[in-house]
């Protein structure tokens, strides 16, 4: 792999941490956001809930248009945004403000998530897709490692505020490096044929498409999974096992360790057995971990411990599943990757906040409800896979994306 490659997948990787970012800096921040702004809990939540919302639905925009203007004009459109709303959310003095500036920071964040996906389908396809997806994953996985410690160290400095400076600085530093490091992978001549009209085309292609649906789908219920434990863990571990600010960051951070070291193997492994076999492995592993911490847990071994060494495996194993189901849904679509990794990116983060508002109409302040809900998500993606993707379909898939 050359210098080039490498280059590309760090400033990708940048790129779409930006939003993902103001998510994990914010997590330790929650419980003394609700306390400065006199908001319940739930009220706190909201705000999350409204940053994945608008961070879901507007992908469905940024998509078409990086089919229509090219990659990066778009892409400077929405890191502009997003760096507006981080000033409005640092001056918030109240929870109904501080939602609203959120709901516009994901409008701005959702072109980041989108769009450099398109790019790598534009760059490559099968195991060299699946190669740099993964090292944008990689970069990618800083964010949940290093933003919640960062968050903590920001917010006991500055408090909460600062966190919000902080990702204005990351959004424009994404800014320069978008002008002056990443060249345009949509040319010209493929934008012509492009339009509101072949978007709609086209978004009637992917929805009458099984295959992309379901793969689709299989991602996103794994990364509800993660968004399950993301909404619920601040509470779980800081208020009910006791941990600080700093120690609940470490916690979090492991597991996003797991998730970005595991996905590494994805090109290796897809080069020897095939992407969907890598694929159909990992998620059946990720189901039968997070179902056997719900049955431990269930049993009264409910130590902070125990849940940990499950996530970390089980997490581990969802760093393969989300960069092959991705590379395979966009495998067939290169002439609409843009408007195809916007419906995808929506479906994920749509699929996400439902399971979220679930898990919250259950939770108790305990682990257990959070476990049950991780567990569904994976055993979800497990049952979609087995009913939908046959083994003579792995076969002639995987053959087709080598």
């Amino acid at each position: 792999m050359t210098t080039s490659f490498f280059r590309n997948a760090l400033i990708l990787g940048l790129l779409t941490a930006i939003g993902p970012f103001a998510i994990d800096m914010y997590l330790p921040a929650m419980p003394s956001i609700g306390r400065e702004l006199g908001a319940e809990n739930s009220a706190v939540q909201l705000s999350l809930l409204a940053f994945f919302i608008s961070f879901a639905i507007f992908q469905l925009l940024y998509g078409p248009l990086s089919d229509m203007w090219g990659r990066k004009a778009p892409l400077y459109i929405g890191i502009g945004l997003f760096a507006v709303a981080s000033i409005g959310c640092a001056l918030a003095q109240d929870i109904e403000t501080l939602v609203a500036f959120r709901f516009l920071q994901g409008i701005g964040g959702a072109a980041g998530m989108v769009i450099p996906r398109a790019i790598v389908r534009d760059m490559h396809t099968g195991v060299q897709a699946a190669r740099l997806m993964s090292l944008l994953m990689l970069v990618f996985s800083i964010s949940p490692i290093l933003a919640p410690l960062t968050g903590s160290a920001v917010i006991e400095f500055y408090g909460w505020r600062g966190v919000f400076w902080a990702v204005m600085i990351a959004a424009f530093i994404g800014l320069i490096l978008l002008s002056t490091q990443l060249k345009e992978t949509r040319p010209s001549a493929a934008r012509a044929e492009s339009g509101l009209g072949s978007a709609m085309s086209a978004y009637r292609l992917l929805l009458g498409d099984r295959n992309f649906l379901t793969l689709t789908f299989i991602g996103g219920l794994g990364i509800s999974s993660f968004l399950v434990y993301l909404a619920n863990s601040p509470f779980v571990l800081i208020d009910h096992y006791g941990l600080t600010p700093t120690q609940y960051s470490i916690a979090f951070s492991i597991n996003a360790v797991s998730f970005f070291a595991v996905s590494q193997l994805t090109g290796w492994l897809g080069d020897r057995f095939g992407l969907v076999r890598v694929m159909r492995m990992a998620v059946t592993a990720f189901a039968l971990t997070m179902a056997a911490m719900v049955v431990v847990m269930s049993l009264g071994i409910n130590q902070l411990p125990v849940m940990a060494a499950f996530l970390f495996v089980g997490y581990g194993f969802l760093g393969l599943v989300i960069p092959t189901t991705s590379v395979l849904a966009l495998e067939d679509h290169g002439e609409i990757a843009g408007t195809a990794s916007a419906l995808m990116g929506t479906l994920h983060f749509v699929t996400s906040a439902i399971a979220m508002v679930i898990a919250g109409v259950f939770f108790d302040g305990t682990a257990l409800p959070m476990a049950i809900g991780i567990a569904l998500c994976a055993v979800g993606a497990f049952v979609l896979t087995q009913a939908t993707i046959g083994r003579r379909r792995v076969v002639e898939a995987g053959a087709a994306a080598e």
